[in-house]
């Protein structure tokens, strides 16, 4: 059963905190089967979880980075908000829309380091 990043989280965030899938299930509201859906990316992560799973598990900055970081790895779209970018700025986001599924490892990886410098 393949396993996401989210799921992955998730099932650390129980068993540090000594709850069951049912438990999480529980104070989401949702059925046990359906958060194991998520978790294995069956399902998608409903948009209004990061903020609950904070609260429930009462997680620190440093956890609530890894949980997002978890969940944008565990999505299988992505989406820019292109609202207040400048000319330049929308078109970098549709070249790379349009570019991305042809690029190699090495272009990928340069590109990252590229972005990385701006943080």
């Amino acid at each position: 059963m393949a396993v996401t990043k989210f799921g992955e989280y998730m099932r650390i965030l129980r068993i540090k905190n000594n709850l069951l899938m049912k438990d999480t299930a529980d104070k989401l509201n949702v059925k046990t089967p359906f958060l194991s859906a998520v978790e294995n990316g069956k399902k998608k992560i409903p948009t209004d979880w990061y903020e609950k799973l904070c609260s429930i598990y009462n997680l620190s900055s440093e956890e609530r980075k890894k949980l997002k970081l978890a969940i944008e790895e565990s999505t299988d779209t992505v989406k820019i908000n292109i609202l207040n970018c400048n000319e330049s700025q929308k078109n970098l986001a549709f070249q790379f829309q349009r570019s991305f599924p042809n690029l190699d490892e090495e272009t990928s990886k340069k590109i990252i380091e590229l972005l990385k410098g701006d943080e």
